[in-house]
């Protein structure tokens, strides 16, 4: 039994031809384009129908008046053709519910009669073409639908990864962490939900303070809108302006066509500028007069343009510090603060180590279609105990890697990718001497080799016989006691 009927009993070549049918028929399914058109005429609806049908890709509908359209509208129709005058609703008011139902199907209005003014509304309300019917209506409806097919499938693409970017960014994928600091960091972010108020972020490097403003942007009222950041830092400061304000035509030599900056095309949304302490007291003149006016001037040019956003600005450094050190300026800072969160280093949040460990392990596998690996002992304890210098983004990287090269079931200690301090427990004000330092370096780098006197050699530049010879004299260990 063939799944798409019976085989048929000449051989070979009958079951390539059912085989070919389930992959076609699979096809179909996957590939086809719902097209639906509500005409009162039936005539016409049936030549509408016909003539979309000759596309394989199409599966055509056909409806005689709005009410049941609507009735069908849950299925979300790549195109809908229109007919402007229907027996029970306008199609102007049929139009705007669709649009507000289903945002990325394609409305393509036909109408007897060729009105501009109709024409220009339906066009202000979202409409993708206007088609008078005439003696080559329907060629060019077959070629306007083709048209739309395409745009309707980016904007449900479109549609889907912002609906994937909130779902990463959403609060309740974000918020982790059980150790009573992020539990204050959580009900901040939460209260900056509530109003556009800037936000300020504080923190070591690598705490995750771009993941913050993201989760910040998308669960606020902007969430629909763009999410912008820029590193101040990363910038020169001779290009920073530039990206900020944009440039006219000729404003300086290489600026062969206009530019939008990012002031402008933000445009409702969040901007995220990263290591503000490091911008230049020049520039903050510049930022502060935005932030008076919400108005910009684009480089080469003298005309006002009028920006919104909401401004989310972050730092490892102390604002208050810098105002101080008079390389911040003072009413930049108050205008920019709002709602201060600081982040806390990873080595003082506790179990939560161990938490985010376990996620980025899940997220890896899943990324990469792998089976999650649980931590030994040894792998818990060594991250348990270990200070990470460079905090969430340093045990992101160390659980990929983990990941990566483990060979058996769980991940181990060596396994992990563990920064060591060679020189770590010593007192340079005790009084020792050159060889007393000498000695207890070479016994610390012992340690963190695992006593492979080949490895610490080499890693201390050292002979073998060097260390094997402190051994033999006692005046180091070759093994744990």
């Amino acid at each position: 039994m063939c799944l798409f009927g019976n085989f048929p009993k000449n051989g070979k070549s009958n079951i390539n031809s059912c085989i070919f049918a389930a992959i076609t028929t699979h096809s179909d399914l996957t590939n086809m384009k719902k097209i639906y058109c509500v005409e009162d005429d039936t005539l016409f609806r049936r030549m509408l129908n016909h003539r979309l049908s000759m596309n394989p890709e199409f599966s055509v509908f056909t409806f005689e008046n709005g009410a049941t359209l609507l009735e069908r509208l849950d299925e979300e129709p790549d195109v809908v053709t229109l007919d402007l005058n229907l027996p029970d609703i306008h199609g102007i008011e049929l139009m705007e519910k669709i649009r507000k139902k289903t945002p990325s199907t394609q409305v393509i209005v036909l109408s007897g009669e060729n009105d501009i003014k109709t024409a220009s509304e339906l066009f202000k309300l979202g409409a993708y073409d206007y088609i008078v019917k005439d003696e080559n209506a329907m060629e060019r409806i077959w070629n306007v639908v083709h048209k739309a097919t395409s745009h309707a499938q980016l904007d449900k693409e479109v549609k889907l990864l912002r609906e994937e970017v909130k779902e990463r960014y959403s609060f309740s994928t974000e918020a982790k962490g059980t150790s009573e600091e992020m539990q204050e960091v959580f009900e901040l972010v939460q209260k900056t939900l509530r109003s556009n108020i800037n936000v300020t972020i504080y923190g070591e490097t690598g705490t995750g303070k771009e993941l913050i403003a993201k989760t910040i942007h998308y669960n606020s009222a902007q969430k629909n809108k763009p999410f912008v950041a820029i590193n101040v830092a990363a910038i020169p400061d001779e290009l920073i302006e530039s990206e900020l304000f944009g440039y006219e035509k000729g404003a300086f030599t290489g600026a062969n066509v206009a530019r939008v900056g990012q002031f402008e095309y933000v445009n409702g949304g969040t901007l995220f500028l990263d290591e503000i302490a490091e911008m230049s007291m020049a520039m903050q003149a510049k930022l502060l007069r935005v932030l008076q006016e919400m108005e910009i001037v684009r480089l080469g040019s003298n005309i006002r343009t009028s920006v919104n956003f909401r401004l989310i600005t972050a730092t490892h450094k102390s604002l208050l510090d810098a105002v101080e050190k008079g390389t911040f300026r003072e009413d930049l800072y108050y205008r920019i603060v709002g709602i201060a969160i600081e982040l806390p280093p990873l080595r003082n949040r506790g179990k939560d180590v161990l938490l985010l460990a376990n996620y980025f392990i899940e997220q890896f596998a899943k990324d990469n279609k792998m089976r999650p690996k649980k931590m030994a002992l040894s792998a818990i304890k060594a991250i348990s105990n270990y200070q990470f210098p460079g905090n969430i983004r340093e045990l992101k990287a160390m659980m990929e890697t983990a990941m990566a090269i483990s060979d058996g079931e769980m991940i181990v200690e060596d396994d992990l990718p563990l920064r060591q301090d060679i020189s770590r427990g010593l007192d340079y004000s005790d009084g020792k001497t050159l060889e007393e330092y000498t000695t207890q370096i070479i016994q610390n780098a012992l340690i963190v080799n695992k006593y492979n006197v080949v490895r610490t050699a080499d890693k201390l530049s050292i002979g073998k016989s060097t260390i094997y010879r402190l051994i033999q004299e006692g005046k180091i260990k070759s093994r744990e006691k």
